[in-house]
């Protein structure tokens, strides 16, 4: 019987702090944050299934024709990073599931792979930490050359692998067994205690270790965002509940505008320096056609006033 395998994810390393656990030890852990992790794609071959996981949203003018319309198929946005992670067929997710922080469990072991940090063209004493040559009497400035590359004219050549200077760092490297110290869902953050490989802003994979069995308390087949999230649905059922109970409230303090009117005017009424407000259709006449003769006597006076014409000198 073959063990199960989960997918493993692929998420951004942010950087490194520092967490106290709960006996006041001071645990330094790497910051890894899920940025959209979606199942984009579901692979069969060689008698093995995988899944094809994406991340980060890719901005739509970098992304060619070809992988716009990979993406369409899928019903997903175009991703930035796209990995296959073996798995078992009762450990497939559908397309388009997003992944969240807790598809890890706080105490698991876990197996991080990254790119290590580039360092450039390196010389062979900071490349293969070779001591190099003396420092004071008979070296002719090549205090920090490798020395002898080969034999002599047999045979004649320098051996494949043969430790010199170059290109150093930038290549795959995999940390095995790193514990799980906490998961942030909210923020879409997992905290893995010790180093991780790569840079800053560098993607990585997560995966459960090899070395160790799957925590008994990690989801199965993956953590993922459901659309019926009982938290989604107690928030809408809480928002509709408070609605509805200041709608009573407003129910039982309903007065017709009536009412509200003679309440007003037997308030102003009782007041001594104040006026009923009571207008008369009389009044509002009087008003409108105190407002159309002011409209009339400034038309005319426009009317009267010279009007000035555009002279060629101006332009």
């Amino acid at each position: 019987m073959t063990a199960k395998m989960r997918s493993g994810l692929i998420a951004k390393k942010l950087g490194m702090t520092r967490i106290f656990s709960k006996n006041g030890e001071h645990v330094p852990v790497s910051v890894l944050l899920l940025d959209n992790v979606q199942v984009v794609s579901i692979k069969n071959y060689n008698n093995k299934t995988s899944l094809q996981i994406g991340a980060g949203n890719a901005k739509i003018k970098n992304v060619s024709n070809a992988m716009k319309g990979y993406f369409k198929k899928s019903s997903v946005l175009p991703k930035i990073k796209l990995v296959e992670f073996n798995v078992t067929k009762d450990a497939l997710l559908d397309v388009g599931s997003t992944f969240k922080a807790s598809h890890f469990v706080e105490g698991q072991k876990v197996d991080v792979v990254g790119r290590s940090q580039g360092k450039g063209f390196a010389g062979a004493m900071k490349r293969h930490n070779f001591s190099g040559l003396r420092a004071s009497h008979g070296v002719s400035i090549s205090h920090r050359s490798h020395g002898s590359t080969g034999q002599c004219q047999d045979p004649g050549k320098v051996f494949k692998g043969k430790k010199m200077a170059g290109h150093m760092g930038y290549r795959r490297v995999t940390t095995q067994n790193l514990n799980v110290v906490k998961i942030d869902d909210e923020n879409n953050l997992i905290f893995v205690s010790g180093a991780v490989p790569g840079a800053k802003n560098s993607w990585i994979c997560i995966s459960d270790a090899i070395k160790s069995p799957i925590n008994e308390k990690s989801p199965f087949p993956g953590g993922i965002i459901l659309q019926d999230d009982p938290k989604v649905s107690n928030k809408s059922e809480i928002h509709v509940e408070s609605k509805g109970s200041e709608d009573a409230k407003n129910s039982d303090l309903k007065v017709s505008p009536e009412k509200l009117t003679n309440e007003k005017n037997d308030q102003l009424v009782n007041k001594p320096d104040n006026k009923t407000l009571t207008t008369s259709e009389n009044e509002v006449e009087e008003k409108k056609m105190d407002l159309d003769n002011h409209k009339n006597d400034e038309i005319s006076s426009v009317e009267n006033k010279d009007i000035l014409k555009p002279n060629k000198d101006w332009y």
